[in-house]
C-alpha cells in the first residue's frame, strides 16, 4: 500500500496529467484549464481527453485516457457531471491513482448530488485512487520542478513556501489573483471543494515534512473530523506555522440549550476553542491572514516577547509602543551598552530610550547604525523600525538599507512601519523582500505577537490528559435509576452525587425529605447552612425560591423548610419535590462556574469562568474541546479576565489553582467516561475564604435519554425477556 505522500504526490507532483474535458472553445473550463498548464510551463506530459479527439491547443487529442500509451499520474476532470462516473471507470482501467474532479454537480446541488458523490466516494475507495474535489477550482505547485497551474484562475500563481488549502474555489481563484499584490507566494494551493476524499487534515499532513512549505494556510468552512484535526495540527503546528481562517462565526451550536454551558457555547466557540488546542493561529479576515503569513515569510521564530522600537517621530513611536503592550508584549529594556553605543552618533537631541527616537533630521546611515546596535542588544528579542518621510529621504532607499542590515544580522524579527504612499508598497511588490511592511504600527505589533503566540506554543509541553480514580460504579448508578424514571435531567441531589463519585469536593451536605430529617441534618453539618430544593420537574430552583442561604439556627431551618412547602404549593409545583439538600455554607465571594456542552460536530466541550448571577451578563468564560490535557485546563483558568480575582485580588486568599485545574480535568474524565452527558453546570464553583478550594456548591446534569439508555443498557432488545 502507498504512503500518504505516494498518493498525494501523483495529485501535487504529477509527471503526467491528463485534462479530462480539454477543449479549444474559448473560455470554457477546459480550454482554460489546458491553457494555464502550458502558460506555467508544466514539466510533465499533457494529455488532453476529448471524445472528438483530433487537437487541442496545439497538443494531440485523445478520445479516451485509454488510448493514451504512456502513463498517466494526475486525471483532470472538467466533463459534465454524469459522465464523472464512468470517466473514473476509465482512469481505474488505465492505472491512475490521482484525481483533480473540478466539476460541480454533486452533493452542493440537492438529494440527487448527494447521491451522486456517495457513489463517487464508493468507486475511489474500491480502486485505491485519491481525489481532491468535486466541485473545485484545482490544484497548483510552484516548485521549478514541477510547475503545475492545474486550475482556472485568471492569474498565473506566484512563485513562494505557503501552502494554502481552500474551501471555496471562488475564493482561492481570487487570492492566487492578488498574490503579487500582496508579495506573497504559494508552494502549494488545493482547492477542496466537497472534501469527497481529501480535506485540511490530509494536506497538512501531507506537507508537515515538506521542506517546500514552510508555513499552511486554511481557508474552512467547517471541520469535517475535528478529533482527528486536533491530533494532526497539535503535532504539526509545533513544526510549522498554520493560519486559518474560520469562516461561519455566526451559527449557533446550542440556541436551545438549557444550562448556563450551552446557551454561552455555540458553534464558532467550539472550533475557536479546537484551533487554540490545536496551535492554528486563528484570523478573522482575509486581510490579517495574508498580513500574517508576510511577518511568518521573513521574520524568524523570537527568543522572547521584549520589543524594541525605532522611530524618526515622537508621536508614532508612542503609539507602537501603546500597540505593543496592548498586544501582550513587552517593551525591551535597552543595555546601557546599547545606549552609550547609540548616543555615539545620534544627535543630541535624540532619545536613546526605548521607543528610540532618531528625531526626524535621521539620514539613511543613522537607520542602519541604529538597527545594527539595537539587533546586537540581548535584552531585545524583536524590532519595529517605524519610518516618516522628512527632509527628502526616499522611503524605498530606507527600505533597502533597512532589508541589508536585516541580511546581515537575520536572527531576530524586524518589522518596518513605513507611513508613506501607497506607491511604495507596489514597489515593494515588485522586489524579493527579508521582512515586513506595514503601514501602521498596529499592524506590525499584531504581526510580532503572532510570532510570539507561535513561539509560545512551541515552547508549550505537550500536555497529559490524566486519569483519575472515581468511582464509576456509583455515577453510573445513580444515571441509571434516573433513567429507569424517564428523566434526561438529574435532580441536584443525583447532580452533585454523581460529581462526588468523580472526586470534585462538593459541599458537606444530605438529603431530607421531612423537617425532622431537615432539622437533624441542620444540627449534624453546623451553622450557618443552605438548604436547597431538589425536584424532579423544576431545574432553576432560584426562580421558585427554593435557595435558601445563611441559615444560623435550627429554628431559623424549620421556618424556611415551612415556608419553601408553603410557596411550592402556591405554585402547583409541590408534586415535583423530591426534598431538600442541607449543605455547609461555605464563605466566599468569588463565584466561578465550569461545566460541559455537546456540539453537535465538535462534541464535549468545556467552560470554565466567572459564575454566579453574573455568568449572562459578563460573559466572562472560555472553552476549550474534551478530553482536556492539563496544559489546556491551566489555560483555560489563565485565560479569562477572572483569573486576577483567583490570584488573590486585594487581600483574599489565593484560589487553589491546582485543585480546580483537577476539577476541569475530573468533569473531562466524566464526560469522556459517559459520551452521553448532554449539559452539565458547577455554578457556583465557590473559591472558598478560608481554604482557597474550589467547591461545587451548587450541580446540574442532562442527559441525552436515547443514547444514555442504550449506553447503560436499557433499552429493550425486542427479544421478548425483558419485564
Amino acid at each position: 500500500m502507498m504512503s500518504l505522500k505516494e498518493q498525494l504526490d501523483k495529485i501535487m507532483c504529477p509527471k503526467s496529467i491528463a485534462v479530462v474535458g480539454a477543449s479549444n472553445k474559448e473560455h470554457t473550463i477546459g480550454s482554460d484549464i489546458m491553457k494555464r498548464l502550458q502558460e506555467y510551463k508544466f514539466t510533465g506530459k499533457i494529455y488532453p481527453i476529448n471524445p472528438k479527439g483530433g487537437e487541442i491547443q496545439g497538443l494531440k487529442a485523445y478520445t479516451s485516457v485509454l488510448e493514451v500509451e504512456d502513463s498517466i499520474d494526475l486525471a483532470l476532470i472538467v466533463v459534465n457531471s454524469k459522465f464523472v462516473l464512468s470517466t473514473i471507470d476509465q482512469c481505474n482501467e488505465k492505472g491512475i491513482k490521482g484525481l483533480c474532479i473540478i466539476t460541480a454537480g454533486f452533493k452542493e446541488t440537492g438529494k440527487e448530488g448527494v447521491e451522486l458523490e456517495k457513489q463517487l466516494v464508493e468507486k475511489i475507495n474500491e480502486y485505491g485512487m485519491r481525489c481532491v474535489g468535486p466541485n473545485c477550482l484545482g490544484v497548483v505547485n510552484t516548485n521549478p520542478e514541477i510547475r503545475m497551474d492545474g486550475c482556472f484562475a485568471e492569474s498565473l500563481p506566484e512563485r513562494g513556501h505557503i501552502g494554502f488549502v481552500s474551501q471555496s474555489g471562488a475564493l482561492g481563484g481570487g487570492i492566487l489573483n492578488i498574490l503579487k499584490d500582496l508579495n506573497l507566494g504559494f508552494a502549494q494551493f488545493i482547492s477542496i471543494g466537497n472534501q469527497a476524499d481529501i480535506n485540511a487534515e490530509t494536506a497538512l499532513e501531507y506537507w508537515e515534512n515538506d521542506d517546500d512549505v514552510d508555513q499552511m494556510l486554511l481557508y474552512m468552512e467547517s471541520i469535517q473530523n475535528p478529533a482527528n484535526f486536533r491530533k494532526l495540527a497539535s503535532r504539526i503546528s509545533k513544526k510549522k506555522p498554520i493560519l486559518a481562517l474560520k469562516a461561519g462565526r455566526s451559527a449557533a451550536g446550542a440556541s436551545a440549550a438549557s444550562s448556563h454551558t450551552g446557551s454561552l457555547a455555540g458553534a464558532d466557540k467550539a472550533a475557536n476553542a479546537l484551533l487554540q488546542q490545536s496551535g492554528v493561529i486563528r484570523e478573522y479576515s482575509l486581510k490579517n491572514l495574508f498580513a500574517t503569513a508576510k511577518v511568518f515569510k521573513t521574520c524568524p521564530i523570537p527568543k522572547g516577547n521584549r520589543v524594541a522600537i525605532i522611530t524618526n517621530s515622537g508621536g508614532p513611536g508612542i503609539m507602537a509602543t501603546d500597540a505593543v503592550c496592548e498586544y501582550g508584549l513587552q517593551m525591551a529594556k535597552i543595555s546601557d551598552e546599547t545606549k552609550e553605543t547609540l548616543r555615539s552618533f545620534l544627535p543630541a537631541a535624540a532619545s536613546v530610550k526605548n521607543p528610540i527616537d532618531m528625531i526626524a533630521s535621521a539620514p539613511i546611515e543613522h537607520y542602519k547604525q541604529t538597527l545594527k546596535t539595537v539587533i546586537a542588544d540581548e535584552n531585545v528579542d524583536m524590532i519595529i523600525t517605524i519610518y516618516l518621510p522628512f527632509l527628502g529621504l526616499k522611503d524605498i532607499d530606507v527600505a533597502q538599507a533597512l532589508m541589508e542590515i536585516k541580511a546581515e544580522y537575520p536572527e531576530k524579527p524586524v518589522i518596518g512601519v513605513f507611513m508613506t504612499k501607497s506607491e511604495f508598497f507596489s514597489k515593494l511588490s515588485d522586489m524579493d523582500v527579508n521582512m515586513p511592511f506595514f503601514m501602521y504600527a498596529e499592524e506590525a505589533a499584531e504581526g510580532l505577537m503572532r510570532l510570539d503566540q507561535q513561539r509560545q506554543w512551541i515552547e508549550r509541553p505537550e500536555g497529559k490528559i490524566p486519569c483519575y480514580d472515581v468511582d464509576r460504579k456509583k455515577a453510573e448508578s445513580i444515571m441509571y435509576n434516573a433513567l429507569k424514571e424517564d428523566r434526561a435531567q438529574l435532580t441536584t441531589r443525583e447532580s452533585i452525587d454523581v460529581l462526588e463519585a468523580y472526586g470534585i469536593r462538593v459541599c458537606k451536605s444530605g438529603f431530607a425529605t421531612n423537617e425532622e430529617e431537615v432539622a437533624s441534618l441542620g444540627n449534624s453539618i453546623g451553622y450557618p447552612v443552605v438548604m436547597k430544593m431538589t425536584s424532579k420537574t423544576t431545574s432553576h430552583k432560584t426562580d421558585v425560591g427554593g435557595v435558601r442561604v445563611n441559615i444560623q439556627s435550627e429554628e431559623q431551618l424549620r421556618a424556611e423548610y415551612r415556608d419553601l412547602l408553603s410557596k411550592l404549593e402556591e405554585k402547583g409545583l409541590l408534586d415535583g419535590l423530591e426534598g431538600v439538600i442541607i449543605q455547609e455554607m461555605v464563605k466566599g465571594n468569588r463565584e466561578m462556574v465550569c461545566g460541559i456542552a455537546t456540539d453537535p460536530q465538535y462534541g464535549p466541550m468545556m467552560m470554565f469562568g466567572l459564575g454566579g448571577v453574573f455568568i449572562e451578563v459578563m460573559k466572562d468564560v472560555t472553552f476549550r474541546i474534551a478530553p482536556l490535557t492539563d496544559m489546556d485546563a491551566k489555560d483555560m483558568i489563565k485565560s479569562v479576565k477572572a483569573y486576577k480575582l483567583l490570584e488573590g485580588a486585594r487581600g483574599t486568599k489565593p484560589a487553589q489553582m491546582e485543585q480546580i485545574e483537577e476539577t476541569l480535568l475530573r468533569l473531562s474524565q466524566l464526560v469522556s467516561d459517559y459520551k452521553f452527558i448532554d449539559e452539565l453546570d458547577i455554578n457556583p464553583l465557590l473559591i472558598s475564604e478560608k481554604t482557597g478550594e474550589g467547591i461545587a456548591v451548587d450541580g446540574r446534569i442532562k442527559v441525552r435519554m436515547e443514547e444514555a439508555k442504550e449506553a447503560l443498557g436499557l433499552t429493550c432488545c425486542a427479544c421478548g425477556s425483558c419485564n
